[in-house]
């Protein structure tokens, strides 16, 4: 009778073992799986921190080659982020015409737009960077009618002095798109007091788009 009651004891101290230690595998492998999905989390975090690190030493390197514009074209802003044209060109009435202003005054366009493209073709170039160069035009605040329509044709005009008529920018500014905007009397920056024939000028202002950056581990 004794050793029967022994022999349960044992047989129950066995299942009580192996049910705690099924118990304990159990509890390993469920810690395991939370440490694992939290280390992945962790790595993935980390590569994202990595990738926006990358991102932003790329968006200073460029900040940086910005600040190489010759300023005696361009006068920068800092609060709009904007180039201004350090040249003061005058149109006739109603005109968008370059040959307005007298051959000293093209001259400096001229070199100014030479000038910008030089700068443009000095800042990184990668596949995964593309640059927005905005010429914007703006008008002198005397409430006319065709002002957004003027400034946008000077613009254009503007464009085309610096690069030709329907100039194939792929082949002048790699890597680069140009827009064309016209802010008429509303624009800003604007010069104070605004009155004409204040603020009849172009702006330039160049937005770097930088795509997927690969973790290099």
């Amino acid at each position: 009778m004794g050793k029967r009651k022994n022999n349960l004891f044992w047989l129950s101290y066995s299942d009580l073992m192996t049910n705690l230690f099924f118990v304990m595998l159990v509890l390993f492998v469920l810690v395991f799986s939370i440490m694992q999905h939290k280390a992945n989390k962790l790595e993935d975090v980390n590569k994202s921190l990595a990738v926006k690190a990358a991102e932003l030493d790329k968006i200073n390197e460029i900040r940086k080659s910005l600040e190489n514009i010759d300023n005696n074209y361009f006068i920068y802003n800092k609060e709009y982020k904007k180039h201004i044209l350090n040249i003061q060109v005058s149109f006739k009435t109603n005109s968008a015409n370059m040959l307005d202003m007298d051959i000293k005054t093209r001259e400096q366009i001229h070199n100014a737009g030479k000038s910008l493209e030089n700068l443009m073709k000095t800042l990184p170039q990668e596949d995964n960077i593309r640059y927005l160069l905005v010429i914007e035009g703006q008008a002198s605040k005397d409430n006319a009618a065709i002002n957004d329509e003027l400034s946008y044709n000077r613009a254009i005009a503007l464009r085309d002095f610096w690069f030709g008529k329907k100039p194939n920018l792929n082949q002048v500014l790699p890597n680069c798109e140009v827009v064309i905007a016209g802010s008429g009397q509303y624009g800003v920056p604007r010069e104070k007091p605004d009155i004409p024939p204040a603020n009849q000028r172009f702006l330039i202002t160049i937005i770097p788009k930088i795509g997927e950056i690969e973790y290099e581990e």
